[in-house]
């Protein structure tokens, strides 16, 4: 399970969708983060890459509050 900015998400679901479930994150930010991270938007959460998931949180971190 993914835990990133404090909230468990869904490991099931896509990156772009899980990302929503982060308060403050909508589908606008969701698809940013995607694509500054360089994830593909289909790609389900249970396939990231601990590094993938490590770039997801730092860039979380630093753009948003």
């Amino acid at each position: 399970m993914a835990r990133i900015a404090g909230v468990n998400i869904p490991t099931q679901k896509r990156v772009e969708i899980s990302l929503t479930y982060i308060f403050g994150i909508g589908r606008t930010h969701a698809k940013k983060i995607c694509a500054k991270s360089n994830i593909p938007s289909e790609r389900r959460v249970h396939e990231l890459t601990d590094d993938e998931v490590v770039r997801i949180r730092e860039l979380i971190d630093a753009d948003y509050k």
